[in-house]
């Protein structure tokens, strides 16, 4: 019996809808990721996007424990001398919470060409309505 390797031509994605409203940033984001990449599926292959689309709602309402509310920062660099920014998961959270989860779920991809692909899968939005209604997506609710 033969390996069986998908190829680009042969893959089929669907659209799936995610309700971030009280789930831990973590353990929801590993989930995000392992639909993103197809892990869930029979016809995984690490080197081929067999994913699929996953839409994330209510992206404001996520949660983290411990302390993390006060002390998570985010950075990112200007790439100028003394560019470095800083900001705590507060801030981030009242001024763009779709960053988040987005971050969470772009640590959890592979740091090569395929994750950049993977990455645009994910549409993030921090109410409950998205413009994706066209594509039929199906909700997904994981047990976390």
């Amino acid at each position: 019996m033969k390996t069986f390797s998908l190829k680009n031509s042969e893959v089929s994605r669907d659209w799936v809808v995610f309700d971030a409203s009280g789930k831990i940033l973590g353990r929801f984001a590993t989930k995000i990721a392992d639909k993103l990449r197809g892990k869930d599926k029979p016809t995984f292959t690490p080197h081929v996007d067999g994913g699929d689309f996953v839409v994330v709602i209510n992206a404001d309402k996520v949660k983290v424990t411990g302390n993390k509310a006060e002390q998570k920062k985010y950075y990112k660099h200007s790439l100028y001398p003394g560019g470095l920014k800083e900001k705590s998961y507060k801030e981030v959270l009242e001024s763009t919470p779709e960053r988040i989860i987005e971050n969470a779920v772009k640590g959890m991809l592979p740091k090569n060409k395929l994750g950049k692909s993977i990455i645009k899968k994910l549409k993030v939005y921090s109410g409950s309505e998205h413009p994706h209604e066209s594509q039929n997506p199906s909700v997904w609710n994981p047990k976390i």
